[in-house]
């Protein structure tokens, strides 16, 4: 069987193929991978940058009991819908985190709704710098991809984007 294989690979190298030898082979599985470490700063804080349209949040974790600051105002002042406080909430809910960390963020561009969601990815990738092991529960949920869902150009001839001209028959 060796012979076959030694056989195989010598016809490859002089067709011109590369083929990998198993000693090379041998030495990428012996690699071993390090752990990501944490990404904490001497406060105890974790950052994390978070995109949603046109909304840039710039979210910084630490542990604490659970209140969240957007742009020097309290979420419920901030973000008064429901639905924008759930959004923002839910990596702590993936994670189980929920009133255990303080989160401090500024962001700005686009709606609120494009903000609530910005500021969902900052702090799904702060939670990933202050502990790596959250990740895969986070990534699972996607949490830690960005929603790469953007307005549509205006086309030429049209209103808006699709919204042609009104049409009357009679």
């Amino acid at each position: 069987m060796a012979e076959k294989k030694e056989e195989a690979i010598k016809d490859l190298k002089e067709i011109g193929g590369a083929v990998a030898t198993d000693a090379k082979a041998e030495t990428k599985t012996e690699e071993k991978v390090e752990p990501k470490k944490a990404q904490v700063d001497e406060l105890g804080r974790a950052y994390g940058t978070g995109r949603r349209k046109d909304a840039v949040a710039r979210v910084w974790v630490k542990k604490g009991s659970g209140k969240v600051v957007v742009n020097g105002q309290d979420q419920a002042e901030y973000f008064a819908r429901n639905t924008h406080r759930l959004i923002l909430n839910q990596p702590f809910l993936i994670v189980n985190g929920v009133g255990q960390f303080d989160v401090m963020c500024t962001v700005k561009g686009g709606g609120l709704s494009g903000q609530a969601g910005a500021v969902r990815h900052g702090i799904s990738r702060a939670l990933e710098n202050f502990d790596p092991g959250m990740r895969p529960a986070l990534k699972k949920a996607g949490m830690m991809t960005r929603d790469a869902r953007i307005v549509e150009r205006k086309k030429v001839g049209k209103h808006k984007a699709r919204r042609t001209k009104q049409w009357a028959k009679r």
